[in-house]
């Protein structure tokens, strides 16, 4: 019988996880890989699946050492298609993020979600690349124009953070 609860990541990509994948290699790797991302250690990222269901997880990084990212928190949505570990998760940001690599609906710009894609990638790689990508940027063709001339300009970048973004955000609460 088909699941109830389709993943539209997935079938976007042509795959779609059955209700038997979760116990197939699919389900294992991802469940292995939740067991070394609760075990590592890793200061400033963590993730869990979404209730009992592997294919869609829960992501939290600190900001980067960057001064300009290093108070907040992100939550990001993390899909896996049917596919995986051959084809990329969907990466979102929960949390509102401005960043010349992140759109205003989450999307995130990173060579390793796309095209540099590699079955060895894991959610701890995913997370730690996400997070380094924070302390950098390539405005060459960014997802968020505004934030990429902003960036030219770091004095500039950081005041619109502390006097207009950071507000917004911490008006929409958790």
């Amino acid at each position: 019988m088909a699941s109830q609860n389709r993943d539209p990541a997935a079938t976007q990509k042509g795959t779609e996880p059955s209700e038997g994948a979760a116990r197939g290699p699919v389900g294992n790797r991802l469940q292995q890989e939740l067991m070394t991302l609760m075990m590592s250690g890793d200061k400033g990222i963590s993730a869990f699946s979404e209730s009992d269901n592997l294919f869609k997880w829960v992501g939290t990084i600190h900001g980067a050492a960057d001064p300009v990212y290093e108070k907040p928190r992100y939550k990001l949505s993390l899909e896996f298609p049917g596919g995986s570990p051959y084809n990329a998760p969907t990466v979102k940001f929960l949390t509102p993020c401005y960043h010349p690599c992140v759109d205003t609906q989450g999307n995130i710009c990173l060579d390793i979600l796309n095209d540099k894609w590699s079955a060895l990638y894991d959610v701890r790689t995913i997370l730690l690349s996400i997070q380094s990508l924070l302390g950098e940027s390539s405005i060459n063709g960014p997802l968020n124009t505004h934030a990429a001339e902003l960036w030219k300009n770091p004095t500039a970048f950081k005041k619109y953070l502390q006097e207009t973004y950071w507000k917004q955000v911490s008006s929409q609460g958790p």
